[in-house]
């Protein structure tokens, strides 16, 4: 993997938050950030990127802007091109935003350490930087399990599993609470029916 001096990465706190909730913001990126890129470029890659340590105010107009949704999102990435080719990555990759409060939110309801989930935020936003991407299954399934390896190797455990019994949770409850209103719906068809034999 390129040293400092063939990987330039710029690293901006926009929210002084971002101190506060973590003892060294820029050290944790830079490290994710470089984990991502050794996984992916050739030894003697020179390239850059920057990331944006923001808060959910910035990062819902960037969202709003650039995917045309109005609220704020965890992480965005920009690419500087279409298509990166790894073995000969262009000079500048792009950029990726983190907004602190969504990160804090759902570090809380995942229950993992805000460091943790800000580390596999930049290695997910770096990845798109250079090409992966997550739109269909075919896309997630190689993302994914690289993402997974490259936590690994920093000791954060896997991402997803954690989060999958949270989803399966939340899909549970959502089908108890359709449940609930279909059978309130049938009881209330019933009821007019009743009362409409009964006039008749």
């Amino acid at each position: 993997m390129p040293d400092g001096s063939s990987i330039e990465i710029d690293i901006r706190i926009a929210s002084s938050a971002w101190r506060a909730a973590l003892p060294n913001p820029a050290a944790a990126v830079r490290r994710a950030a470089v984990a991502a890129l050794k996984a992916e470029l050739p030894a003697k890659a020179k390239t850059g990127l920057s990331i944006l340590l923001t808060d959910d105010a910035e990062m819902r107009k960037l969202n709003a802007g650039w995917r045309a949704k109005d609220k704020p999102t965890n992480v965005l990435s920009f690419p500087a091109e279409n298509a990166v080719d790894p073995a000969k990555p262009p000079a500048y990759l792009g950029d990726v935003a983190l907004g602190l409060a969504t990160c804090q939110r759902e570090a809380r309801e995942q229950k993992k350490t805000l460091a943790d989930h800000v580390a596999h935020l930049t290695v997910h936003g770096v990845l798109h930087l250079i090409g992966y991407d997550h739109m269909d299954d075919e896309q997630a399934e190689a993302m994914e399990p690289l993402e997974t390896e490259i936590l690994a190797g920093l000791g954060i455990a896997d991402p997803y599993r954690a989060v999958a019994p949270a989803k399966k949770k939340a899909a549970k409850k959502k089908a108890a609470k359709k449940k609930t209103v279909k059978k309130a719906a049938r009881k209330a068809v019933k009821k007019t029916a009743a009362a409409r034999k009964k006039k008749s």
